[in-house]
């Protein structure tokens, strides 16, 4: 990352409330970058948001990112410069339960979002944040490159999915390359981020704060899938490309655009039950149940999903620092210091400072 750069730079962050949206939020503000949100509300006091106390620290507005009349004064009254959308409705499971819901959010508030930003003349670059799931997923064991066919078996992974493609068509018809510095100034490029894991993240149904709420309440965590494997990485890891790419989509225009796998080594994708041992090395009390057998009627969730990288490495010259150990350790340091209630503000901007070496 590079500091002077995003000083004084205007950004927006859609989805500023949530895990991700948190942390990229301290990292610019570090930075000394003007930073506006626009996202829902968020009173989960073990959240990162609340937990650091970041609506005191930037300009934030609240609503619906399908509602055009909100959404269009927040762009308004921040006047970006960098986008970085990462407003959805980021469950699995949840997409099950409210599929509607669910493809509202991620298909049409892309939408949304993108065509408030038609108009935008200080627009440079735009990062739409999607997920590994895009895929169409056989469990074939294969990694992903980023020109597989998308598809998606469940709402949540299709609705990401088609995403993709409205990224894809708005690109085509509003932010064409070949009208760039003519008809518009902004690059725009999609990344489809990994299981993610780090302090902070509070949502139910992933399987790190599940295992936090255990530990919290004196429960044993059962686990769903626990011989699936999954591509774990740190939340700074897939924060710094989103920041990298769009600081290569500022500089040098549509030459990066499209779309990037972000995703930890192939050694570092492991099952789910490999990731709650190595975080019990870090809570004692930390008990887990293993699932019966599993009825026919049971929700489908891919059995293996790993990403091919190559693509971030050569074009982009990003390789993830921290292994899956140190994933762990640093996430499960970040917890640690919020159940002993240590001051996380300074515990966020150490780990951000390390991380990033500033």
């Amino acid at each position: 990352m590079n500091k002077d750069f995003w000083r004084g730079k205007r950004v927006l962050i859609t989805g500023n409330t949530g895990f991700k949206g948190s942390w990229l939020s301290r990292i610019l503000l570090d930075t000394g970058a003007e930073v506006f949100g626009y996202a829902l509300e968020n009173d989960d006091e073990y959240g990162v948001f609340n937990a650091i106390g970041l609506d005191k620290e930037m300009s934030c507005r609240y609503g619906d990112i399908c509602d055009e009349g909100k959404l269009s004064e927040a762009i308004k009254g921040s006047d970006p410069e960098i986008v970085f959308h990462l407003a959805a409705q980021p469950i699995v499971l949840k997409g099950y339960e409210d599929p509607v819901y669910t493809y509202r959010t991620n298909v049409m508030g892309t939408v949304t979002l993108l065509n408030a930003l038609r108009d935008r003349s200080g627009l440079r670059s735009v990062v739409n944040v999607t997920t590994d799931k895009v895929y169409e997923n056989n469990d074939n064991g294969v990694s992903f490159r980023e020109s597989d066919r998308l598809g998606g078996y469940d709402p949540y992974s299709g609705s990401k999915a088609c995403s993709e493609l409205v990224t894809s068509t708005f690109v085509s018809s509003f932010f064409n390359p070949v009208q760039y510095g003519i008809s518009h100034n902004a690059a725009v490029a999609t990344a489809r981020a990994g299981n993610v894991i780090g302090g902070g993240d509070n949502a139910p149904d992933r399987i790190i704060p599940d295992c936090i709420r255990a530990v919290r309440n004196g429960e044993a965590v059962k686990l769903r899938n626990p011989y699936s494997i999954r591509p774990w990485q740190h939340v700074l890891e897939p924060l710094a490309l989103y920041i990298m790419l769009a600081e290569k989509l500022y500089e040098n225009g549509t030459e990066y655009s499209g779309a990037y796998n972000v995703g930890p080594r192939e050694e570092d994708c492991l099952t789910v039950i490999d990731v709650v041992k190595k975080l019990g090395q870090n809570f004692p009390s930390l008990v887990y149940e293993l699932p019966e057998n599993a009825p026919e009627t049971d929700l489908h969730e891919a059995k293996k999903l790993i990403l091919d990288t190559g693509k971030i490495s050569e074009k982009l010259g990003f390789v993830n620092k921290w292994g899956i150990d140190e994933c762990i350790g640093n996430t499960a340091l970040w917890y640690r210091a919020q159940l002993d209630g240590e001051d996380m503000v300074k515990v966020t901007d150490k780990m951000i400072k390390e991380y990033f070496e500033i």
